[in-house]
């Protein structure tokens, strides 16, 4: 039997369905089985393309999760499809539409068509859709065939949640017919009411304060849960643009699902905004978490990954007993659309379904116009080269955009007013990339699919608060990049070739000198086996020797502030600023806004000298019209490697 995907809440059941979940076969006459499909965290993933790289992929992409949706609706006789926030920014597609196309009265956003295309029941709001503004958000919108709700963002806020004037409903009953399992129709109230983090007030303060205000999530869903019930909701789904995180409700906390699953009247809550998946064994230790049932508090949840990469779904089978409808048993899963192999190749699980790609086609062909033209310019080349052995531009544009994006964040809050510093690491340096895997952008125009070449991953930017102690011993930990040099050795081997370059931070905003000769005062573990070695010295703030007790903002990203490389003070407990954006996005942003950008390095740190004493290292051989005009270091040509790579000598 075809499948429409035009909108659709629900499917009867017939005998042209086949392979049926198990709650359809076994329902009885006053059972039903409902099954609820999530997609959460899109972020414009709509096509199965990375546009950073200028290449398709299998690991993204609605037009793939689709073929899921196709499926699922097969297995059971009634599905709703929602979506869970945080669609309308994220990849180049949505700068595209809201940087340079716009959203005209009557515009459709491409996200929206696909969806629209797609069937989908009801959304909610997550953090990124306030990216571009209170005016692009609403004229996108305007366009969805499917109501989209917000119970904790108000126009003006009331003296109760009741009393607020919510920018969107905080809530929607619907009234759907639905299948039971003798094959016969009954009516049904299904309520959706969705919920965003309240920090979108700091993350978006330019575009949101002074017109809207946000309320903790708690406190709205205890106001509105109860009125969704005497409104005869028959059943409530949360949609909750929230991650899973403590058990303790506190005033304000972005990560709610698990305080707001424990209240009484909501059915099945759908979680996202981590970028995870649940059920799985990363929340197996999670208080109120029961993995194996798939439950938060005991309410049936999903969290369907990002991208498009799972679909949620939580299977209900319910019961409609005393007047009233229940849930009487349930599973849930999130299915992915493709499979990681032993060897760490991607094989795809499904393919895309072409209705949907053919819904945004012109405007992917556009945003590939769009990633491949100039969005700025740099008047320094964007090289990586010598990323290792001295300050470096590609690490410095990178330096530069965490810390223009950090003084933001910092505005009114706790922490205005403390230094800046941004730390930032050389990812494409060589190594077993093998002597091209380098960054290399001339002087000139720079693409947004260039910014790939600048960071390679899909990082979000962290915040940590430490003091000038840890950030020295940051900068320790940093230095064991580099073998010990013994004074007067002539083309020593400088580089330690199992230290991986993403560990190697350069701190921006401070300078410092490196002593070759001392040993690395930590291994490769990050653990301390040279208690009385000191590599970095000199180490100073505006001039002056750095104050130990004065504190510092340190811009990095999430991997290096929750653990990532073992860094002191980069352990989770000093991230005091957890940005919703990717280190890519913040970096294209600021290259927008500056117009031409000027990341020379600074040259803010270089080794200590070490009289008579040159070492070699390794780098790609297209680096050599680049070594004059390295700062702050002598470097000349010394020949090649037997590997491919170029070899280049220091004056120490």
């Amino acid at each position: 039997m075809p499948f429409s995907l035009t909108r659709r809440g629900f499917l009867a059941g017939s005998a042209g369905f086949l392979a049926l979940h198990p709650y359809s076969v076994q329902a009885s006459s006053n059972q039903a089985h409902l099954r609820i499909m999530e997609t959460t965290d899109l972020h414009v993933h709509v096509f199965p393309y990375d546009y950073y790289s200028d290449r398709e992929t299998d690991r993204v992409g609605l037009a793939r999760t689709a073929a899921l949706i196709n499926d699922i609706r097969a297995e059971s006789t009634n599905s709703l499809l929602l979506d869970n926030g945080d669609f309308l920014q994220g990849n180049p597609m949505g700068d595209y539409i809201a940087y340079e196309r716009g959203m005209k009265e009557g515009d459709t956003h491409p996200v929206i068509n696909a969806m629209n295309t797609l069937g989908f029941d009801a959304s909610t709001l997550g953090n990124h859709e306030f990216n571009y503004g209170l005016d692009f958000l609403m004229k996108s919108l305007a366009g969805s065939s499917f109501p989209v709700v917000c119970a904790n963002v108000a126009k003006s806020l009331g003296a109760s949640p009741r009393e607020d004037e919510t920018l969107l409903p905080p809530y929607v009953i619907v009234d759907r017919t639905i299948t039971n399992g003798a094959g016969t129709t009954q009516p049904i109230k299904i309520g959706f009411i969705g919920f965003v983090p309240p920090q979108v007030m700091n993350w978006d303060r330019r575009h949101l304060e002074g017109n809207v205000q946000a309320r903790d999530i708690i406190e709205a869903a205890k106001a509105y849960i109860p009125q969704m019930r005497e409104e005869g909701a028959d059943l409530i789904i949360a949609l909750s643009h929230s991650g899973i995180g403590s058990a303790e409700h506190t005033e304000g906390m972005e990560n709610a699902s698990i305080p707001l699953a424990a209240i009484d009247g909501i059915d099945a809550i759908l979680t996202g905004h981590s970028h995870l998946v649940f059920p799985s064994s990363t929340y197996a230790d999670y208080p109120g978490v029961d993995v194996e049932r798939g439950t938060i508090m005991s309410t049936p949840a999903v969290m369907g990954g990002f991208w498009g990469s799972h679909m949620g779904l939580i299977d209900l089978l319910i019961e409609h007993d005393g007047g009233a409808w229940r849930v009487v048993s349930h599973t849930s899963e999130a299915r992915p659309i493709y499979k990681r192999n032993e060897d760490r190749s991607i094989t795809a699980l499904v393919e895309s379904v072409p209705a949907v790609l053919a819904s945004v086609q012109a405007e992917h062909d556009d945003t590939l116009a769009y990633v491949r033209r100039a969005v700025g310019k740099t008047d320094a080349p964007l090289h990586s080269y010598f990323a290792l052995v001295a300050d470096d531009p590609s690490v410095q544009i990178v330096s530069n955009a965490q810390t223009w994006y950090i003084q933001q964040m910092m505005q009114g809050t706790a922490h205005e007013g403390l230094p800046i510093l941004s730390a930032a690491a050389p990812f494409k340096a060589g190594g077993r990339g093998g002597p091209d895997y380098y960054t290399d952008v001339a002087v000139g125009d720079v693409a947004i699919k260039n910014v790939a070449d600048l960071y390679l991953y899909p990082n979000t930017v962290r915040a940590v608060r430490i003091n000038g102690a840890t950030v020295r011993e940051w900068l320790e930990r940093s230095a064991g990049m580099f073998n010990q040099i013994e004074a007067g050795s002539a083309d020593a081997v400088l580089l330690n070739p199992d230290f991986p370059s993403y560990n190697f931070d350069v701190i921006d905003g401070v300078t410092y000198e490196i002593d070759l000769s001392q040993p690395s005062r930590y291994n490769k573990k990050g653990e301390v086996v040279a208690p009385d070695a000191h590599r970095i010295t000199n180490l100073s703030f505006n001039g002056q020797p750095i104050d130990d007790a004065q504190e510092f903002i340190i811009a990095t990203n999430n991997y290096r502030a929750g653990g990532g490389g073992s860094f002191p003070g980069a352990d989770g407990s000093t991230t005091v600023f957890e940005g919703p954006d990717t280190n890519r996005d913040v970096i294209v942003r600021y290259i927008v806004e500056q117009g031409t950008v000027s990341p020379k390095a600074d040259a803010n740190w270089r080794f200590a000298p070490m009289e008579g004493t040159t070492v070699l290292f390794e780098t790609g051989p297209a680096a050599a019209p680049h070594a004059t005009n390295v700062e702050g270091v002598t470097i000349e040509e010394a020949g090649n490697s037997d590997t491919g790579f170029a070899l280049f000598r220091i004056t120490l």
